[in-house]
């Protein structure tokens, strides 16, 4: 039979990660091969290119394009001070002239003796990269970046809302199915990675910004209160640029769903645990999984990273079911009939046998399923 893949979760307590740290345009890197990083290390810094702001000098001195550049103190290429003095008419006899100042801190990118136009940029914007985790710089792409290694415990999330942060774990939630109230939020949680159990929901998240924890880990989110949370709905776009203050992964999906014991097991034996995290979401071409980093330490091993490859349906692969009924149960195959069957849609599809966590067993189509790498 040929083989049969579908779409995988990684849930596992050690894993050989690799990640690359790239600038958006060429810059400076600021390690080398084999150093040790934090993951708030700064490893590569750049400047973006200001905003252009169009300023008709020729228009302000009243004179025509052709002689602009007579009157000019400054020229292409010169940094500026807003209300430095650019350019002067000379007025009569020293007296009466008109003085043009640069409305912006910046600089001259351009002046055409065509149209008389000046091209002022803003300052250049500061963009720096961090290690994100704890490891070891392995490659250096030089003025691009670096890849950054390490061995650590490992969770990838269903869906996730805002950037890269990193704290230490604090499970608040007594089992995967508890649902953590905001009253169990305080000031010990300022900076930790949360864990609230089956559910988050949106008055926890707002006392967590009140409070300034750093992330929230939870089995299920509403989607009412997602929409509440970032005044619009989702939708199927990519996420991970929300500014709320707070990153927000999700491990099994939207509503009271109880978080899987391998994840709640994995986070509990961590508590207390330096760990990185992000909200990062594609679901379309390129998926991308918010993640969880609890970084291992190791001394003197060679690690080796495995190439990614696509998750197979094979007896006995845990599986999580992605639609309904049984969504978020987890089980285990136990059959893989070859034979198409027919469902409750009339159509014909392969299935698959399993046995749930409950204890049921169920026949459920292969694409409701997605497979967990434990």
């Amino acid at each position: 039979m040929a083989q049969a893949y579908s779409a995988g979760l990684t849930v596992t307590k050690s894993i050989v990660l690799r990640k690359d740290r790239i600038l958006p345009l060429k810059g400076k890197v600021l390690v080398k091969k084999g150093d040790k990083v934090k993951a708030e290390d700064l490893v590569a810094e750049t400047l973006l290119p200001g905003k252009v702001v169009p300023f008709n000098m020729a228009n302000k001195l009243g004179v025509q394009p052709n002689l602009v550049e007579q009157f000019l103190k400054v020229k292409a290429g010169d940094e500026i001070k807003a209300g430095q003095l650019m350019a002067e008419t000379k007025g009569f006899f020293g007296m009466f002239k008109t003085p043009i100042k640069a409305p912006i801190d910046g600089e001259i990118e351009s002046i055409s003796k065509i149209t008389g136009q000046m091209l002022l940029r803003e300052p250049r914007i500061p963009v720096q990269v961090k290690a994100f985790i704890d490891g070891i710089v392995v490659d250096v792409l030089e003025e691009e970046g670096v890849v950054i290694e390490n061995k650590s415990a490992y969770v990838q999330g269903i869906f996730g809302i805002a950037g890269e942060t990193t704290g230490e774990i604090k499970v608040l939630a007594k089992d995967g199915s508890d649902i953590v109230k905001a009253s169990q939020i305080d000031a010990s949680c300022k900076g930790k990675l949360i864990v609230t159990g089956a559910m988050v929901t949106l008055d926890v998240i707002k006392k967590c910004q009140e409070v300034g924890v750093n992330g929230v880990i939870s089995g299920g989110i509403d989607d009412a209160d997602l929409k509440k949370l970032l005044g619009y709905d989702i939708g199927v776009a990519i996420t991970g640029h929300e500014k709320i203050g707070v990153t927000i992964v999700v491990t099994e999906g939207f509503g009271e769903i109880k978080m899987a014991d391998a994840t709640f097991e994995l986070l509990k034996e961590f508590e207390g645990k330096k760990a990185s995290m992000h909200g990062k979401t594609q679901i379309r071409a390129g998926v991308m999984r918010p993640e969880i980093i609890i970084p291992i330490p190791f001394e003197g091993e060679e690690l080796v990273v495995e190439e990614a490859k696509m998750a197979t349906l094979e007896i006995g692969s845990t599986i999580r079911v992605i639609r309904e009924p049984n969504f978020g149960m987890i089980g285990k195959i136990t059959a893989l009939p070859e034979e198409l069957t027919k469902v409750e849609s009339e159509t014909l599809v392969r299935i698959l046998e399993a046995e749930l966590n409950n204890g049921e067993k169920v026949i459920i189509p292969r694409a409701n399923v997605e497979v967990i790498e434990m």
